[in-house]
């Protein structure tokens, strides 16, 4: 029966770049959802940018800019790391978007009309200078356990303690460093103490299947009072006070929702928008009782997902989650926390930068995933192990050991009869579709993977022992040196069915090899006969250990330029060569309609056509005082499809890295004597 899937990920919080355990999360989401599709199932795999809260509304502020701007600036760098691991969400949003404003504030009318919401008056630190409630991370103090210094408002680092704010010692706004005062709230509370929420939580978390054991057993103690009647379920504050950035409470001026109750419902809002760019129903989607809704999230979150979550939805008449599958963290070197500092950070983007390729972190991550709560070890030496050993020593290289042939002596033919042996060989590949396919659907990707191997080693066992460079040698032995090496490319596409999940970018260029139709799950069962396919091209490269060294390198101490700004991390020449810089012709210069900031440029950079640049420069320069003037672009930057038009390129100009001391922007200009298409070197 064809399953229908909604599959989300655990928003990331939109005030940084993601680090490598949102590479972690997605790609073990990823590969799931990959291999329900290869199955023929129906999945819709979204997510979106937790946008909203105090830490956002305040980096902002320290960056002059608007919340909304500072998001979208965080937004605008998701793609590249989505797409440099090969991860593929149908849909990515906001939680300020439109559709989770609407859904959040329905969600906690449904609430109060149940009598789930509850209105207290509470005591608060209140910063005077910066005229706000402070968050308890923003409140700092003398921890009141143990004494130790400069602690959080919840807990202390050094002895471990947990406490309110108002508990500390000496307490100081982090903001402002003034002393916070005691001020009185009216705070909107969600009532999961109620016996209703109580006994259908303890419903919901014990239904077969929908939870791990181990997160199972967490939650028990989550509903447990002591011999005084302490601990037990308790009510949850959904408010924050003005100024604050997210979503207005309804009937309730200056009170918004605290950013852990809209940012689940993001989950919702962003189905809700990729349904409504693709004309799907998006109520009719989710009152359909055969939809299943999956949750990937970190066991940092297990409480908001596994009791306030399920909570909100059900008693606001909302379908509830039928799986939350819960991972741990990612570690280095036996269980090190890691620490760009102290060189054991694994920085995602640096891996792509030093050409690293992808598939190989998918494959190593995926070896070690399984479906319980433990941390993932990440360890250099065990990384090129396994992938050298295992991706490029058994799997390719069992294509590379037999396509030559193929291609040299029988024009890429494969045998239409492959001897007994390898009849049964292949029988045994095929027969593991099943069970591979229940580790699979059971995040058993480990398990799946040393699976996959042990069936690479037989088919190198059947390479060996037939020896095709042998019978290459060999008068009279044509048809075995074809039926062995026509055995070896079947195996290789039956593995590679096996491994697309987890390596869907290399097994597309199998697939371009093999000349064959995207592979399903299902093909493992069929063989492709006498098929022609086409020559052989080197498919991975080894781990150099090097690349190891560099991609766990501390970063170098910032270089400050006298009255400018730190330098860029250093860069090779290699790095530089990518960039071709041109000299460019300003051949007309104008000013956009609807925008204050933004020239439209007409280049000439010597390659026979115009091109159109858009350059945020309004403000330095007057379209009259740019025609005619050479200049410096880069040419070789991806065109960008703007509100305005298509730019192609970007033109260089300088500025100071504090505009409000030391303000203007000046575009670069060559000597005499420049012609445009000239290169910079």
């Amino acid at each position: 029966m064809t399953r229908k899937l909604f599959v989300t990920t655990a928003l990331p919080y939109a005030n940084a770049n993601f680090h490598i355990g949102h590479m972690m999360e997605y790609t073990q989401a990823d590969i799931w959802v990959r291999y329900q599709r290869m199955q023929g199932h129906e999945v819709h795999f979204v997510c979106a940018d937790d946008a909203h809260g105090a830490p956002i509304m305040i980096a902002a502020e320290k960056a002059g800019k608007t919340p909304q701007q500072f998001v979208a600036d965080i937004a605008a760098g998701r793609q590249q790391y989505l797409d440099g691991f090969h991860i593929r969400f149908d849909n990515w949003h906001s939680t300020d978007g439109a559709e989770n404003h609407e859904l959040s504030k329905a969600i906690y009318v449904a609430l109060r009309e149940q009598g789930l919401i509850e209105v207290r008056t509470i005591e608060q630190f209140f910063d005077p200078q910066k005229a706000m409630f402070l968050p308890d991370r923003f409140i700092k103090g003398e921890c009141p356990k143990c004494g130790a210094k400069d602690q959080y408002g919840d807990s202390c680092e050094s002895c471990g303690a947990v406490y309110t704010p108002t508990e500390l010692k000496n307490p100081f706004s982090v903001l402002s460093g003034a002393t916070p005062v005691l001020k009185s709230s009216e705070h909107y509370f969600f009532r999961l103490s109620d016996p209703r929420c109580i006994e259908f939580l303890q419903q919901w978390t014990h239904s077969s299947g929908r939870l791990q054991p181990e997160v199972l057993n967490k939650i028990k103690e989550w509903f447990t009072k002591d011999e005084e009647g302490n601990g037990g379920l308790g009510d949850w504050d959904i408010s924050r006070d003005a100024p604050y950035f997210g979503i207005e409470i309804p009937d309730a001026p200056g009170k918004y929702f605290y950013v852990w109750l809209d940012a689940p419902v993001g989950y919702l809002a962003s189905l809700k928008n990729y349904f409504a760019k693709t004309g799907r129903d998006f109520d009719a989607f989710l009152a359909d009782p055969t939809v299943e809704q999956i949750h990937f999230i970190g066991k940092d979150i297990t409480y908001f997902h596994t009791l306030f979550w399920p909570a909100m939805l059900h008693f606001s008449g909302r379908k509830t989650p039928d799986r939350v599958y819960v991972h741990g963290f990612l570690t280095v070197n036996g269980g090190e926390k890691m620490s760009k500092s102290r060189g054991t950070g694994l920085d995602p983007l640096k891996y792509l930068q030093l050409g690293m390729n992808p598939e190989w972190l998918r494959y190593y991550l995926a070896a070690k995933l399984n479906n319980r709560v433990e941390d993932l070890d990440f360890n250099p030496e065990d990384f090129v192990a396994r992938v050298n050993s295992d991706l490029v020593g058994k799997y390719i290289n069992i294509a590379s050991r037999a396509a030559g042939f193929l291609s040299k002596r029988f024009e890429g033919r494969l045998a239409a009869e492959l001897g007994s042996d390898g009849e049964a060989l292949l029988t045994a590949l095929r027969a593991a579709a099943a069970p591979l396919a229940e580790l699979y659907d059971g995040r058993e990707f480990g398990k799946a993977l040393r699976e996959i191997m042990l069936l690479a080693d037989r088919v190198n066992e059947y390479v060996d022992q037939n020896k095709p460079w042998e019978l290459a040698k060999l008068e009279g032995q044509g048809q075995r040196l074809q039926q062995t090496c026509s055995v070896c490319i079947e195996a290789f596409r039956v593995l590679s069915i096996y491994l697309k999940p987890v390596l869907p970018a290399l097994v597309g260029k199998v697939e371009t090899f093999l000349k064959v139709a995207p592979l399903q799950f299902s093909d493992a069962q069929n063989a492709l006969g006498a098929h022609q396919i086409g020559t052989y091209e080197h498919l991975m490269q080894r781990v150099d250990p090097q690349l190891l060294e560099a991609l766990f390198e501390p970063p170098a101490p910032p270089k400050v330029v006298p009255g400018g700004e730190e330098l860029a991390p250093e860069i090779k020449i290699d790095d530089f060569a990518k960039v071709d810089l041109r000299v460019a012709k300003i051949v007309k210069a104008e000013h956009v309609e609807g925008s204050d900031k933004l020239l439209r440029l007409t280049l000439d950079v010597g390659e026979g056509r115009l091109r159109n640049v858009f350059s945020g420069i309004k403000s330095a320069y007057k379209p009259e005082q740019l025609e005619g003037k050479l200049t410096v672009m880069v040419a070789n930057l991806a065109p960008r499809k703007m509100k305005f038009g298509l730019s192609e390129g970007m033109v260089l100009a300088a500025s100071h890295a504090d505009e409000s001391a030391h303000p203007g922007i000046f575009v670069l200009e060559p000597f005499p004597g420049a012609q445009p298409g000239m290169r910079v070197r």
